[in-house]
């Protein structure tokens, strides 16, 4: 693999409804097009994760690759949404209560995410409008 973008880069499960709905979500609203995207099943996450000893086929949760430092689950999630600036900053408040707890509600949400949201049988193609965002088809 060349080496990693400079960009933050969000690594999500590929098949699960939710991750896809929080990209278009993200991509929305992400109007400096500071974010790049690469789905958990492509090479760019196994090698990005395995260099920060990490297995992408034992995650289930949304990522971050920034600054050369890896983040997951809430602190991933929160992160990202105080990065889209504007209101989403606020997301910040969410830091009062304790990591473990808000990660009691995101591993809920994570282990129940195809039930809830359903699943695709591959990775969707993301909208040619944003195709140069994704490091993976």
């Amino acid at each position: 693999m060349k080496e990693e973008p400079t960009a933050p880069v969000i690594l999500y499960d590929g098949v699960c409804g939710l991750c896809n709905r929080f990209n278009t979500f993200i991509l929305k609203r992400d109007r400096k097009a500071v974010f790049r995207f690469a789905p958990l099943q492509s090479e760019f996450a196994t090698t990005a994760l395995a260099r920060r000893g990490k297995n992408a086929a034992d995650l289930d949760t949304v990522c971050l690759v920034e600054n050369g430092a890896l983040y997951m689950r809430t602190d991933a999630a929160l992160r990202i949404l105080q990065r889209l600036g504007g209101i989403w900053k606020l997301v910040v408040i969410f830091r009062i209560i304790p990591k473990f707890l808000l990660n009691v509600g995101y591993n809920w949400v994570a282990r129940n995410r195809y039930r809830i949201f359903g699943k695709y049988d591959t990775c969707p193609v993301p909208d040619p409008k944003w195709k140069e965002r994704f490091l993976a088809p």
